[in-house]
């Protein structure tokens, strides 16, 4: 069974939707290990609370490269085979990068390569687009950049202010980040240039 390693921030909602879809067997992986760079997080809670192994590495005062190092170790030491970022808020070093290659996962909530960064569904909202989404992509070496899993698009509708999108493609980013992981586990694919393709 594919081991995965979560590592989060804060509450850790993809997080829940993912261990929802693993306990009900729609993912065929088991989570190692959730590690949060805060004690505090609700998700390492709730990870605790589904009766998973749950660490918190406190990253305050590190830099990216020492702090990087001890969640490479943690990992490891959990046997983790894929990185799962649900909502991590830190970025990654290149040397954490290369220690798992093409198995670190991230969910944006834009269609890339729109909007990166923080507040990406305010972004959205306040440049008027009227179609927006979420994306599932491989980590590499920039911000909100790796190869493209899977991405599914939300309608900006008229009546939406910026917290009612955000909720909607919430809904959307649960759905598709463990579809993703599903599909990269049981079925063949390739990085081609800047998306991913699945095999059949």
């Amino acid at each position: 069974m594919t081991r995965l390693g979560v590592v989060l921030s804060g509450r850790g909602s993809n997080f829940l939707a993912i261990a929802a879809q693993v306990r009900a067997g729609a993912v065929p992986a088991e989570i190692a290990v959730v590690i949060s760079n805060r004690a505090d997080a609700p998700g390492l809670a709730a990870a605790r609370e589904l009766g998973l192994t749950a660490i918190a590495l406190p990253s305050k005062g590190l830099d990216r490269e020492a702090y990087d190092q001890q969640l490479i170790a943690a990992l490891r030491e959990h046997g983790v085979e894929w990185v799962i970022l649900a909502g991590y808020m830190r970025i990654l070093s290149a040397a954490f990068i290369r220690a798992f290659p093409s198995r670190i996962l991230n969910i944006h909530p834009s269609l890339l390569p729109a909007f990166t960064g923080l507040d990406a569904q305010h972004q959205a909202f306040d440049y008027g687009v009227t179609i927006t989404g979420c994306t599932v992509h491989f980590v590499d070496e920039h911000l909100d950049h790796g190869p493209i899993v899977m991405q599914a698009a939300v309608e900006v509708a008229a009546s939406d202010t910026a917290e009612t999108l955000s909720a909607r493609i919430l809904v959307e980013e649960h759905r598709i980040y463990s579809e993703s992981i599903r599909r990269l586990l049981t079925t063949p694919w390739r990085i081609d240039g800047r998306r991913v393709v699945f095999e059949t």
